[in-house]
């Protein structure tokens, strides 16, 4: 499966590939090994290894495209707030901007993997329209709630969750008894 730049309106992430413009981005379904993706989630290790001192800092098994139920990259939309101030970026739309996946843990739990939103697009809405187009599809799925793991060093990342309606919960499956992981849960009915 490839995308266009700019990817081309099509039904919503839930039904096919693409999704259709929503505010500030395009959302689009993508494989785990689509070159945006990858390239995403490498920011996104990389920033996480700053902040932690450690490429090491993967407490549960990693997600993959075995076990990694959705994955949705969000693309610069034209005349989206902040596309003049992306790295890389093109104005008008078009460069990948933010990313996020599903996990599926069973039982009607899923969890969210790894969010990111390049820091020229953090505040913009692109990281809630993510999170919402993912917390819909797992909806359609009949999941009842979603849970993830960010780190003790992430207390922008814990807020945004925390105003999206996520509780803090204790520590689940891999992440239990690790003092530096914090978890959340968001019920989806």
């Amino acid at each position: 499966m490839s995308i266009e730049h700019p990817p081309k309106p099509a039904p919503p992430v839930h039904g096919g590939r693409h999704a259709t413009p929503v505010g500030h981005a395009w959302l689009a379904q993508v494989p785990w090994a689509h070159p945006d993706a990858e390239a995403l989630r490498a920011r996104q290790r990389a920033e996480i290894a700053e902040v932690y001192g450690t490429t090491e800092s993967e407490p549960g098994p990693a997600p993959s495209a075995a076990d990694c139920a959705v994955f949705v990259v969000a693309y610069a939309g034209p005349g989206a707030r902040g596309a003049d101030r992306a790295a890389g970026g093109r104005p008008g739309g078009g460069a990948p901007v933010g990313c996020g996946g599903l996990r599926e843990l069973g039982g009607g739990l899923g969890e969210v993997k790894r969010m990111y939103v390049e820091p020229a697009w953090r505040g913009t809405g692109v990281a809630g329209e993510l999170l919402g187009a993912l917390e819909e599809w797992a909806r359609r799925r009949g999941w009842r709630a979603l849970r993830l793991e960010t780190g003790d060093r992430q207390s922008a990342a814990a807020r945004f969750y925390a105003r999206r309606g996520y509780a803090r919960i204790p520590n689940f499956g891999a992440y239990a008894g690790l003092p530096g992981s914090w978890c959340f849960e968001r019920a989806l009915t």
